[in-house]
Order: structure tokens, then C-alpha cells, then sequence
């Protein structure tokens, strides 16, 4: 049974590695919540912005009921805190929105490596989060929307690449709600992104 169980699993990681839709395809709690969790946070920031903009968890590759979970709310809630801090700063929003919708793969991962060159903290985390939710809203409005599933997939393909060590030491997506340090951390999570993104876009002009 556990060998199976194994074999499932190594399966729906080469699955998961070769996807394209960012499909919760993998038997792996982090993974899983971490598609989920980012697609809540694209949900309610397009609401924020846009109320008028109906956009559901199906429209992202999700399952309809998936965002009913509590934890799975409270963690969004707190990712939306920290992600205040980003909108604050004007420059970073002007510089972001310059970044096409269909960037390339390798230009998105060179970013999230100069995000989490320096260490791992939940603001970076959600720095991340951030870039990836002004690539789907401008893939949703400029009706590109085969691009959704893509960007989730290089999401995913960061959190297990370069995030999952330090998720699992945190307990999980869950680690943010008890992280008190959080809010010594917001302050530079603009200057961080900020770097990250102006590298991006002086490589691609």
C-alpha cells in the first residue's frame, strides 16, 4: 500500500512538473494549498480593484468550493495584509504593469530568484504572489486567459523549487497566521520586489 501510495505520488510530481494548467495534480498538502491559496488571493484582490469583475476559483483552474475552507480564508486575509504595504508604492505598481502579460518563463523565474536571493520571509512570499496576480489580472483583461493556468504553474514550480523547505519548517501555509515577525518584514518587501522587477524590465526592453 505505501509503495503505491509512493509511486502515486512520484507520479503526480512529474505530472505536475510538466503541466502547463497549474492543476492541484499532486498528492502534496503544500502544493495543493499553495495553488489555492494563490488563486483566493487573485479572487479578492480583482475584487478589491474591480468589484464589477466577477471572477471565480473555476476561471483560475480551481474547484468551486475550494475557498469555503476557513484556513484557507484566514491565510488569504493575512497575505492581503502584508500585500497593502505593495500597493502602497507607486513606482513598483507603474513598473509592473509595464511587464507583459506573456513574459517568458525564464524572465518570471529570474525574478523570483532575486525576490528570494537574500532569504525567505512571508512578505517575499508575497511578493511573489503579488507579480504573479498583475500577470493573471492583465491575462484576464486583455482576454488571454490560456495564460492563467501557465503562471500558476511557474508559481507552483517556485514554491517547490526554491519555498517548499522553508514552508514545511513554518507548518505550512497555516505558518502565516502565527507569524508575529510578519510585520517587521512588509517594510522591505516593496524595496525587494522593487529591485526584482527593475532588473526584469532593464533585461527586456
Amino acid at each position: 500500500m505505501a509503495d503505491s501510495r509512493e509511486e502515486e505520488k512520484k507520479e503526480g510530481e512529474q505530472e505536475l512538473q510538466g503541466a502547463v494548467g497549474g492543476e492541484d495534480v499532486v498528492d502534496d498538502p503544500i502544493l495543493e494549498q499553495g495553488a489555492v491559496v494563490l488563486r483566493g488571493y487573485v479572487i479578492e484582490r480583482i475584487n478589491n480593484e474591480e468589484p464589477s469583475r466577477h471572477v471565480s476559483s473555476e476561471d483560475l483552474g480551481g474547484q468551486s468550493n475550494e475557498q469555503q475552507d476557513p484556513q484557507v480564508k484566514e491565510v488569504v486575509e493575512q497575505l492581503l495584509k502584508i500585500a497593502d504595504e505593495l500597493n502602497r508604492n507607486a513606482e513598483l505598481q507603474r513598473l509592473i504593469n509595464q511587464v507583459p502579460g506573456n513574459c517568458a518563463q525564464d524572465i518570471f523565474m529570474k525574478v523570483a530568484r532575486n525576490i528570494f536571493a537574500d532569504g525567505i520571509n512571508w512578505g517575499r512570499v508575497v511578493a511573489l504572489f503579488h507579480l504573479a496576480y498583475r500577470l493573471i489580472y492583465k491575462a484576464i483583461t486583455t482576454d488571454h486567459l490560456e495564460n492563467i493556468r501557465t503562471i500558476i504553474s511557474w508559481v507552483l514550480q517556485v514554491i517547490r523549487e526554491q519555498l517548499y523547505s522553508w514552508l514545511v519548517q513554518q507548518g505550512g501555509w497555516a505558518g502565516v497566521i502565527r507569524g508575529i515577525s510578519r510585520w517587521r518584514t512588509v517594510a522591505i518587501v516593496a524595496s525587494v520586489v522593487l529591485v526584482a522587477t527593475i532588473v526584469y524590465y532593464r533585461k527586456t526592453r
